[in-house]
């Protein structure tokens, strides 16, 4: 599903990625470790298309993402790619319902299909009974269920996250870490996981580990 060839990120002297590589199959839940300044965060941006590398090819269901142009990369990731990151970024005016609602509105989804599709969802995570409840009548677990949703909304077929349990508590985590295997089995979806929880890690189909700006280790 995804090809990624030594892929290179620098900011301004710093070089983070070094040249990267790594294959990842559809369906495959992927853990990425590694040091604090190793350059995670940076590799799940390239590879969600929302930074470009200096040099590499990334390839995305056969999709060569260098030959888009900036509009097409936006709207082939709001299709394709749905994101989850350690702060769920809920916005706090919204229930929880028109939150995962919202991505699926910016695609112009119907009303309808929207609301069902996040309905869908909800109960699937056990939301159903907090669907008309702003973020801060939410426990932190339901909170980052909510951002869950909303990366799912629009069926993509690709799920980047960045620390998603890294602000919760250890049993919101660890539920957190059993949803993301369960929404792969259900629906099918290649998650790609930057933690520094290293039982998830473990979990994970395979383990890539970054060091000094490359794939230093793959378990």
């Amino acid at each position: 599903m995804i090809i990624a060839n030594n892929i290179k990120k620098s900011y301004n002297t710093l070089n983070v990625l070094k040249g990267i590589d790594l294959h990842i199959e559809k369906g495959e839940i992927i853990s990425i470790v590694g040091a604090s300044g190793a350059g995670k965060t940076t590799l799940l941006h390239i590879l969600g298309t929302l930074d470009k590398p200096d040099s590499g090819k990334l390839i995305i269901n056969d999709i060569d993402i260098e030959k888009l142009s900036s509009k097409k990369i936006a709207a082939f990731r709001n299709k394709n790619i749905g994101f989850v990151f350690q702060f769920h970024h809920l916005l706090p005016e919204f229930s929880s319902f028109e939150n995962v609602c919202i991505p699926a509105f910016i695609a112009k989804t119907s009303k309808k299909e929207a609301e069902a599709k996040a309905t869908e969802l909800l109960d699937f995570l056990n939301l159903t009974q907090r669907i008309h409840h702003k973020p801060s009548q939410l426990s932190g677990g339901e909170q980052q269920r909510v951002a869950v949703a909303r990366a799912l909304i629009n069926n993509p077929e690709l799920v980047l996250a960045d620390e998603p349990s890294g602000n919760l508590d250890s049993a919101s985590a660890r539920d957190l870490h059993s949803l993301f295997f369960k929404l792969r089995d259900k629906f099918n979806k290649t998650f790609i996981i930057v933690t520094h929880n290293p039982e998830f890690a473990d979990m994970a189909d395979r383990k890539f580990t970054i060091k000094d700006g490359i794939i230093d280790n793959i378990k």
